[in-house]
């Protein structure tokens, strides 16, 4: 169930939002954890006992080190929990892609696991903020929660099981055994409104630019009719395109976000912003501070800094620095183009490390100019295994110019939208909202607006699935 599909929007949001209000503050977890459920088990109850089971294990292993004292068992539970979760992920997610790879190097004949077609519902985010909660409970940074109804919600809550943002439990804890004032009319408005701007930028722009990109490369069961293919495409059409996804993706990806964030809001929980502005970055090491910054902020505390982090030395913080971005092209897909991706940001990271940064501080323009040319070109990367991509070619006809079909025609059509989606990706549209805040009608007025265009727009076109599902 997408957050900007007509069930969600028109049903489920409103039952579930009206159901948790009304209940007292002592049952509101119960309520929340049973339509996380509902939510969760809405395409099938397939992997219901397999969260269920991560869930258990990692409750478990969190009473179990409360009850140790200090000791290389606490250690052992610590890595068998970390072990089991991790295992969990990686066989539903990388199994295929490891017989693949197998059969390929070996000339084996191992048949893919058809049923691992489809990933359970949220499990690289889930696994993430399993793993933080028992790694914390272990350094002392929480106690163990005793409520498996509490640890569940924390786990498995529908706002942020589908795109996170990755909250850790003890950012969530106090809200959790709150039973008295924990939603307020001024935190369901301010979550209503941040729910509007992530559901406008996921329909209005991400959905839209991202028809651009479709038209382009020819996917087949595309509306479209103008088609191009990227054969037939110039080299100015295929940067258009590039440009055109990167733009879908961060809008993409933002606005769903930022739903969660409102709808974490109205249930009265404070979850932390996932994007801030990242085009506007003027080095790749700001791009990574900017961009899906949980999952960054996650890598770093316990991945980055448990290696070492900048501590041990310059060779032992740039290892570290290649396993950190490693991991998070690995986490992204079970595919190459991935890990390449993820090596891609590894040698820029380590090149603004070792010298390139300070010259970086010192320009002004064409900082902003490099950081934005290297991001395109890794969500050309990123983008390599879509249907419709051939990974050689993209890149072929981004760096070898070739003729073809010009981008006239499609600027033409999408010159408008693509100037206010760069103006989108600026602080420039905060300072708009602030301008019109100011004012209780404008204010009342815009989120009107934008409801309405937006909430027309998911019931008059075919629903678009979050780019993430794809990774």
């Amino acid at each position: 169930m997408n957050f900007n599909s007509v069930v969600f929007l028109f049903c489920f949001m409103p039952l579930a939002l009206g159901l948790y209000y009304l209940v007292p503050g002592r049952v509101k977890n119960a309520v929340l954890l049973v339509e996380s459920l509902l939510f969760f088990c809405w395409g099938g109850i397939t992997w219901l006992p397999l969260a269920v089971g991560m869930v258990a294990i990692n409750y478990a292993a969190g009473l179990l080190l409360a009850s140790l004292p200090a000791g290389g068992k606490r250690k052992i539970v610590l890595i068998a929990a970390i072990v089991l979760t991790a295992a969990a992920l990686v066989y539903c997610k990388y199994t295929n892609f490891l017989l693949d790879t197998l059969n390929v190097i070996a000339s084996t004949g191992f048949a893919k696991l058809s049923f691992l077609d489809v990933l359970p519902l949220g499990i690289s985010y889930y696994t993430f903020k399993l793993i933080s909660y028992t790694a914390d409970v272990y350094t002392g940074k929480v106690k163990a929660e005793r409520s498996p109804v509490v640890f569940a919600v924390y786990v498995l809550m529908y706002p942020q099981l589908i795109v996170g943002p990755i909250v850790k439990y003890r950012d969530m804890a106090d809200v959790l055994h709150q039973t008295q004032g924990r939603c307020t009319l001024q935190k369901a408005q301010d979550g209503a409104e941040m729910f509007v701007f992530g559901l406008a930028k996921k329909v209005l722009l991400a959905d839209a630019i991202g028809a651009l990109w479709t038209d382009i490369i020819g996917v087949a069961d595309s509306p479209s009719t103008t088609f191009v293919g990227l054969a037939n495409a110039s080299t100015p059409l295929v940067w258009l395109g590039i440009i055109a996804y990167s733009l879908q993706l961060y809008f993409d990806f933002s606005g769903y976000s930022l739903m969660g964030i409102g709808m974490g809001k109205m249930l009265g929980f404070d979850f932390p912003q996932n994007f801030n502005y990242p085009y506007i970055s003027a080095s790749i090491t700001e791009f990574w501070r900017r961009w899906h910054m949980t999952l960054s902020g996650w890598f770093r505390e316990y991945v980055y800094i448990p290696l070492g982090g900048n501590r041990k030395g310059l060779k032992r913080q740039i290892f570290n620095l290649f396993v950190v971005e490693l991991l998070t092209g690995i986490w992204h897909g079970a595919n190459w183009n991935f890990i390449c991706w993820g090596l891609y940001y590894f040698v820029l990271l380590a090149l603004e490390k070792l010298f390139l940064l300070p010259y970086l501080k010192k320009g002004r323009v064409w900082p902003h100019i490099y950081t934005l040319f290297l991001v395109v070109v890794g969500w050309a990367m990123f983008v390599g295994n879509d249907a419709g991509v051939e990974f050689g070619l993209l890149f072929r006809k981004l760096f070898i110019p070739s003729g073809g079909v010009m981008p006239l025609y499609f600027l033409r059509n999408y010159g408008v939208l693509l100037a206010v989606s760069v103006v989108c990706c600026t602080p420039l549209i905060e300072k708009l909202w602030k301008l019109l805040s100011r004012n209780a009608i404008t204010k009342a007025l815009t989120i009107l607006v934008l409801l309405t265009v937006s909430m027309a727009y998911v019931v008059g076109s075919t629903n678009s699935p979050f780019l993430y599902f794809n990774f």
